[in-house]
């Protein structure tokens, strides 16, 4: 017996290790979670309450309250490509969003003037028309001022968000113009008989899939797109000759999809001034009667938003690669005609 037992104890099975959550994703919920209950309180803060002692009327929100300490200029960014909100995104972005910003800001009493900074290559026809109408509406109803500042690009839709606006202020280098409407159609035919794809289109008339990337456009196709675009354009066109105040045949000259420099733009009539951010807000408030020498500049709570914005942007790619990949591709895609320049 070498001191060993003669029924050495079996090892028993080991009970599975219960796999915890991943440490980023535990982030992720509590990051969600804490945002969430941001939400909530921003929103309350803001929100107007009904005063008892006269019917229909409201009393200021505690954010507008603790506001009103002196006359401002309020500001609102439109960065990146104009589009309609698409439900895509979890927040929501886009034309839709800027307009509440805008007439939020507008609604305040101590906001005297507004500046709509813009970096924007354009977009589709009817968000840009829609962002274009709502800034038309607060200028009416408020009767304040507002001022626009082309930073990098505020090219086609970019600049047609410029145009309805009192003065138009541009950094000497940004790419301003591109007065223009733009319609993409891809032809894979050949790409798909390499690969062996084959398509049947059933319709109900000869123009039912017009656009289409598996055969090649007819002349009559053409014809009809063509005079899409001349309509869309000659709205283009209308909007910034009214919003500018410029005659129509000089107009005419410049109105053909080039692109100027602020300066360049500037001697076209295009841009009134030349200047950074800080100079489109001493003219806002000039315009807007505010005296500070150094006015004050608010906005309506674009860092949470960009918070929000860029946490959405970020999550498709934290969740699953190839969802944001399929998202990208998918924000590539034609979406018909645009004010957009490239």
């Amino acid at each position: 017996m070498n001191g060993e037992s003669d029924n050495p104890i079996q090892p028993q099975e080991q009970a599975p290790v219960e796999k915890r959550p991943r440490r980023w994703q535990f982030l992720s919920l509590s990051g969600l979670y804490v945002l969430s209950v941001a939400a909530t309180v921003v929103l309350l803060l803001r929100a107007p309450a009904k005063d008892p002692t006269k019917s229909g009327e409201e009393k200021p929100s505690l954010l507008a309250v603790a506001g009103r300490k002196s006359d401002c200029v309020g500001m609102v960014s439109v960065n990146g490509p104009i589009y309609e909100n698409s439900g895509q995104s979890m927040f929501d972005r886009g034309t839709r969003q800027w307009s509440k910003r805008l007439e939020r800001l507008a609604a305040r009493p101590e906001v005297k003037a507004l500046v709509l900074s813009i970096n924007s290559p354009g977009g589709s026809v009817g968000a840009v028309q829609e962002m274009h109408s709502a800034i038309q509406r607060v200028r009416k109803e408020t009767k304040k001022p507002v001022v626009a500042h082309l930073i990098d690009v505020a090219a086609s839709g970019g600049y047609y968000l410029a145009a309805p606006c009192d003065k138009i202020v541009a950094n000497p280098g940004a790419l301003v113009g591109s007065i223009g409407v733009i319609f993409y159609n891809s032809n894979l035919e050949s790409l798909f008989q390499k690969i062996g794809v084959k398509t049947s289109v059933i319709k109900s008339g000869k123009m039912k899939d017009i656009g289409s990337m598996t055969r090649p456009m007819t002349e009559e196709e053409r014809q009809l797109l063509q005079a899409l675009i001349d309509n869309a354009y000659g709205q283009f066109f209308r909007a910034v000759s009214d919003g500018r105040r410029l005659p129509t045949e000089r107009l005419k000259a410049i109105a053909d999809g080039r692109i100027f420099t602020g300066e360049q733009g500037l001697a076209a009539g295009l841009v009134d001034q030349l200047g950074d951010s800080t100079d489109a807000v001493l003219l806002a408030a000039r315009l807007g009667g505010i005296k500070d020498a150094k006015p004050k500049v608010v906005r309506d709570a674009d860092s949470f938003m960009s918070m929000l914005e860029m946490l959405d942007s970020r999550l498709p790619e934290w969740v699953s690669p190839s969802a944001a990949l399929l998202r990208d591709v998918e924000r590539l895609a034609p979406r018909g005609l645009e004010y957009r320049w490239r």
